[in-house]
């Protein structure tokens, strides 16, 4: 069987000629032959949805607002990483100074207690 491609504005004519056989009550196996498509290519296009393979693409406007938006969560990221490394690095130092034991002793009692 001979695979063939669609152009973008066939498939929205074909869509569009199935929802009127649809209307009128037709079956699915019914539309999709008389579109020359199997049942599932046709489901796979509404799937789809419009814009090529489904895929809209976002318009310049939306694309810079979206690279703000993650620029900014990024560098909030940045920041919670930072407290976190050196609030660890602390912790570390404290665990190895000579009053380790007593801070070991500390922390499991307050692990008991919780």
């Amino acid at each position: 069987m001979e695979k063939r491609r669609h152009s973008q504005k066939e498939i929205n004519a074909l869509l569009t000629h199935a929802d009127e056989l649809a209307a009128q009550g037709k079956l699915q196996k019914d539309i999709a032959r008389a579109l020359g498509v199997s049942v599932m290519t046709l489901h796979r296009w509404r799937k789809a949805g419009p814009g090529q393979n489904g895929v809209q693409r976002p318009q310049q406007s939306d694309t810079t607002a979206l690279i703000d938006e993650l620029e900014r969560e990024n560098a909030r990221l940045r920041v919670l990483l930072t407290d976190l490394l050196l609030e660890k690095a602390r912790l570390e130092e404290t665990l190895q100074s000579p009053k380790a034991g007593r801070v070991r002793h500390m922390l499991g009692r307050r692990a008991a207690r919780a």
